[in-house]
């Protein structure tokens, strides 16, 4: 079976669309998200009502949970927390209510999904090297952990070696892969378009899939909403 593995969609509906055509292309059947559906971009409802109808699970992010209601904005930035209270306005009740209902994590088969640590996943912590994931590989139960979070992707591997995912690579068996799917919605490693992984099961493969999408309109979506402009205008960028 292969599954697309997706993470911080952030109401970018034209990415979402864009990444769900492609798995679909490339023979997807399943659909896993590693959290933050919503913030940051223009359409949440959307892009919830899109999750909920996918095949296959999804986690909570902190956007989410703070959407929610779940915990304070606080510890966000004034920018997210701009948009997380008129997303929160946005949404309805129901929208809201299937959020506050996800779950940290996930377990499917032989990975793990989360939205930033295994060892804390509420804590939301951010995970960038080698010897902050760590901890989480020591938790980590099956071979496989999906994350997302930093919307950088990477591969980590217990024992403190990286691996770059800029194509496809090859999972060798026991070994345990702590796996950064990037972000659909707004990458921040430099490269605007959306990105997301494909999990082949059978094969032990992983590819890397970067997809372009109407960036110009995701941007205006942000404008068009009150939204600050800084965040439409990153998107043109990938940071």
């Amino acid at each position: 079976m292969r599954c697309a593995i997706i993470a911080d969609i952030h109401a970018n509906l034209q990415a979402l669309e864009a990444v769900v055509a492609d798995a679909r292309e490339y023979g997807c059947e399943e659909f896993h998200v590693l959290g933050d559906v919503v913030g940051y971009n223009a359409n949440p409802s959307e892009c919830v009502e899109i999750v909920r109808t996918l095949p296959g699970v999804c986690v909570l992010g902190n956007h989410d949970s703070a959407v929610a209601g779940l915990e304070p904005l606080d510890h966000f930035s004034p920018s997210a927390i701009s948009v997380l209270e008129w997303t929160r306005a946005s949404l309805t009740d129901e929208q809201r209510d299937w959020l506050a209902a996800l779950r940290p994590t996930r377990q499917i088969r032989t990975a793990t999904l989360v939205h930033a640590t295994l060892d804390s996943p509420t804590s939301w912590g951010y995970i960038r090297t080698s010897s902050a994931a760590e901890m989480s590989l020591a938790c980590q139960r099956t071979p496989l952990c999906f994350f997302g979070h930093t919307h950088v992707p990477g591969i980590f591997v217990q024992g403190g070696r990286e691996i770059l995912l800029d194509e496809g690579v090859q999972l060798p068996p026991d070994q345990k892969f702590f796996i950064n799917a990037g972000s659909v919605g707004q990458p921040r490693d430099g490269d605007w378009r959306a990105s997301y992984l494909i999990h082949d099961e059978e094969s032990a493969g992983l590819w890397l899939r970067r997809v372009e999408y109407n960036v110009q309109t995701a941007r205006q979506a942000v404008l068009d909403a009150g939204l600050p402009v800084k965040l439409g205008d990153r998107l043109l960028i990938g940071l």
